[in-house]
């Protein structure tokens, strides 16, 4: 057995992770600032990195140095065995498949731009189908490696552990709740009236100042981050140099103010990982389920409490003037928590959020497994949602052209949002247990003991723990639903 053999890793590891950094960046140039006609190019940078990145982890020397590797302390013994994850994944995929993968993948991400603002899906339809037809193949491949299904291979890659039959019961659960909890939380809200809108309209260079002006407060440090404009708000980059997006609109200004904290809870993830184990497995996030809880823990349960929106309140009237009366507590909770049968994902609210994610995940589900074919899913997205909702979307803009997602290649991440949403609520719990007087932090804007709390159980945990250990470290438990449901009902049924 060797330590020069796990020092070799690292070294290999942290060459791999520089590369991945550089396809970040890339990435996050190609929504945020690269001009049209620079997609064909962008799709053979990113595939000859994903293609580096792959040669350097499936190169012979690293199964000897992997099979002769020891490490000492329970930081390394367990980066140790992440390498071997991650090499037992990339070994099972050939070189131009992954190649392949993300030039398809850059393609169809450009038409999906052009087609969602037409709502055509015949014009992606041909583009998403060589996604599927790669991501099935990537599926099989994996499947055959690792011993799961082909679906949960995929879903492995963004929450390790996490497979579909775990999420089954769960969203089996939420649908039964919801069909009870929705229309009582409509009947509750209608019998309290219409909450006044927050009047219009709102320069977006003023909204620009104040989403940057609140992240900060939330703990964003620009000096290694940017915020910038894409059609779909997301957070890339690296923990160093963290790229956060959103999209403004004049006539209103909770929805580009909301995802930029939704971002920013992302982005205060990745910066809190460990910099002692920078660039090497153990040093990442613990899975996609675990990144989307930190973004919903700022975003729904921090940033829309009551006592956050009181701070939240004064700012907006001093950024924008005018009548009071609307940034009043009570008024931005019931126009901010507003709950509404809509068609579209990230506007949806808390209560309806998971109906969006379980629909996804039945039908990508069918999608991998080939029970559905490409050409019928807008019929199929609109039958489920009717199904789930009550409501058929009027078109495909507002249907399954709405998430970049699939047209990005990303299959099996959909059931992260809900079961981030879940892991929030139980974070959240054992935060306000550990500190008594968050609220009253909470209505100063002082997001400093909750972010505290946060970098010492989850964010400086990297990916030492698993996805469930994490949430036991944290909480006492593993990640109970019931959390979830009883902070809806707390919120929403009373």
């Amino acid at each position: 057995m060797s330590h020069a053999a796990y020092g070799r890793l690292a070294t290999r590891f942290a060459r791999i992770a520089t590369l991945g950094e550089a396809s970040a960046v890339l990435h996050w140039d190609a929504s945020a600032m690269m001009p049209p006609g620079g997609g064909a190019a962008r799709g053979e940078q990113l595939a000859t990195l994903a293609g580096l990145r792959h040669e350097l982890l499936t190169a012979p020397e690293v199964a000897d140095d992997l099979a002769a590797a020891t490490a000492e302390g329970e930081w390394a013994e367990a980066n140790l065995a992440l390498m071997r994850r991650a090499h037992r994944r990339a070994t099972a995929l050939p070189t131009d498949l992954v190649e392949a993968a993300e030039r398809a993948n850059a393609a169809c991400e450009k038409v999906w731009r052009i087609a969602k603002a037409r709502s055509d899906f015949a014009m992606v339809q041909p583009h998403l189908a060589e996604i599927v037809r790669l991501q099935r193949e990537t599926a099989g491949a994996l499947s055959a490696a690792l011993g799961l299904s082909p679906y949960d291979a995929l879903m492995d890659g963004f929450q390790p552990g996490i497979a579909a039959a775990d999420v089954e019961p769960v969203f089996a659960a939420y649908e039964a709740f919801l069909a009870e909890a929705l229309p009582r939380a409509e009947a509750l809200q209608a019998a309290r009236g219409t909450p006044q809108s927050v009047p219009g309209p709102f320069p977006v260079e003023t909204q620009r100042r104040l989403c940057g002006s609140i992240s900060t407060r939330l703990g964003l440090d620009y000096d290694h981050a940017r915020l910038d404009e894409s059609l779909h708000p997301f957070c890339g980059g690296t923990p160093t140099d963290i790229r956060i997006t959103t999209f403004y609109s004049e006539a209103e200004v909770g929805k580009a103010l909301m995802g930029v904290i939704h971002e920013t809870g992302h982005a205060l993830y990745e910066a809190g990982l460990p910099d002692a184990w920078a660039r090497q497995p153990v040093g990442e996030a613990a899975g996609m389920a675990a990144h989307e809880s930190q973004s919903l823990l700022m975003e729904m349960q921090a940033c829309r409490s009551d006592a956050f929106l009181a701070f939240l309140g004064g700012e907006l009237h001093a950024a924008f003037g005018g009548d009071p009366a609307p940034y009043a507590t009570a008024n931005l909770a019931r126009l901010w928590r507003r709950v509404s049968r809509g068609f579209i994902r990230v506007d949806a609210d808390e209560l309806t959020y998971p109906a969006h994610v379980i629909l996804r995940f039945r039908l990508e589900r069918a999608l991998i497994g080939g029970e559905l074919s490409v050409a019928d899913l807008p019929g199929a997205w609109a039958e489920g949602f009717t199904r789930l909702l009550g409501i058929a979307p009027p078109d495909d803009a507002q249907g399954c052209l709405q998430d970049i997602h699939w047209h990005d290649g990303a299959f099996g991440y959909f059931p992260s949002y809900t079961l981030g949403a879940m892991a929030a609520a139980q974070l959240m719990g054992a935060a306000r247990h550990a500190l008594p007087d968050l609220d009253a932090s909470l209505a100063e804007g002082d997001m400093a003991p909750l972010l505290g709390w946060l970098r010492i159980h989850v964010h400086g945990q990297g990916s030492r723990l698993g996805f469930q250990d994490l949430l036991r470290t944290a909480t006492g438990k593993p990640l109970d639903p019931a959390d979830f449901m009883a902070h809806l009902r707390s919120r929403y049924l009373q």
